[in-house]
């Protein structure tokens, strides 16, 4: 699950899972939903493998986050299925989606960037939860 909430000129995005590895997915899901209006209407047509070393959390997620924004900004692909792993030394993932096409995907806002501010990755009660705030 993922919500969106206001931050001055930014976008909050808060999201909750079961387990770590779900909240990474779920949070990759959350920011190409702020991206495309209907994650729904993408392909899962190319598969994008992402490797990142680290083992601290807020970080793996920022690289993470920025790593599939950079591939939209520089190849236009919009992405809406995620798988991820988090290990002792980082993060393997994967992706699928397809390029932009726009007949059929509608943009909703022009992320230009993840931000540290605000940068949480943390257990509670019920699993998991991350905030991160992203420029708009």
């Amino acid at each position: 699950m993922h919500e969106t909430f206001d931050h001055t000129a930014d976008l909050g995005l808060r999201i909750r899972a079961a387990d770590l590895n779900a909240l990474f997915a779920e949070a990759a899901q959350a920011l190409f939903a702020t991206i495309v209006e209907d994650l729904g209407a993408i392909a899962p047509v190319h598969k994008l493998d992402v490797k990142i070393a680290g083992a601290d959390r807020e970080y793996l997620l920022f690289d993470w986050l920025k790593e599939l924004l950079y591939h939209f900004d520089a190849e236009h692909l919009l992405l809406s299925r995620f798988e991820v792993s988090i290990g002792d030394d980082g993060l393997q993932g994967s992706a699928w989606g397809e390029p932009l096409d726009r007949a059929r995907h509608e943009l909703a806002h022009e992320v230009k960037a993840i931000t540290y501010h605000g940068l949480r990755v943390e257990p509670v009660a019920d699993g998991w939860l991350a905030e991160v705030i992203v420029d708009i």
